[in-house]
């Protein structure tokens, strides 16, 4: 298993990843079709999070197949530089594997030498093996996001996690 910061070539695996992993998942917050990636887009999103010193795209892949991936966006503003927001998804093949504990600990191992702080997600309460993960990797429930989004006719909450580093 190798976790590396992704580069322009890895535009059309990464695409098609991300959109494997909204279709395998109700939790993420693109359903199943609901947006059309494009090499294009792709290499573009790629080039724009590698432009900015404090957000970081990284994938985990085995043999050139992409089993997922992380994104970490870091704030801008000066009072808000110092705070990411995470992604991360990976495909149901390779769940369950630590394949998610791999990426967080990368990522939080380059974060600290951005000199990040505060890393910060949301995630639906019923998705247990997300939350588990999270918390497993020192994040906390800092509030819920009532009603937050709609999982087909239902209304589900979210958890606010965040861990300081």
């Amino acid at each position: 298993m190798n976790i590396r910061r992704a580069t322009l070539n890895d535009a059309l695996n990464l695409s098609e990843s991300i959109l494997q992993v909204e279709r395998e998942s109700d939790y993420m917050l693109y359903g199943s079709e609901e947006r059309h990636w494009t090499v294009d887009m792709q290499e573009k999103m790629i080039q724009k999070i590698n432009s900015e010193k404090r957000s970081n795209l990284f994938i985990a892949e085995e043999e050139h197949d992409l089993l997922g991936y992380l994104i970490i966006r870091g704030g801008s503003a000066t009072k808000n530089k110092h705070v990411a927001s995470i992604v991360i998804g990976i495909k149901e093949c390779a769940r369950g594997k630590g394949i998610g504990t791999r990426l967080f600990q990368k990522m939080e191992e380059w974060a600290i030498k951005v000199q990040l702080h505060r890393l910060e997600l949301t995630v639906i309460v019923e998705n247990k093996a997300a939350v588990n993960l999270y918390k497993k990797m020192g994040f906390e429930i800092e509030g819920v996001k009532k009603d937050s989004l709609k999982l087909g006719e239902r209304y589900v909450d979210e958890y606010y996690m965040a861990k300081l580093i």
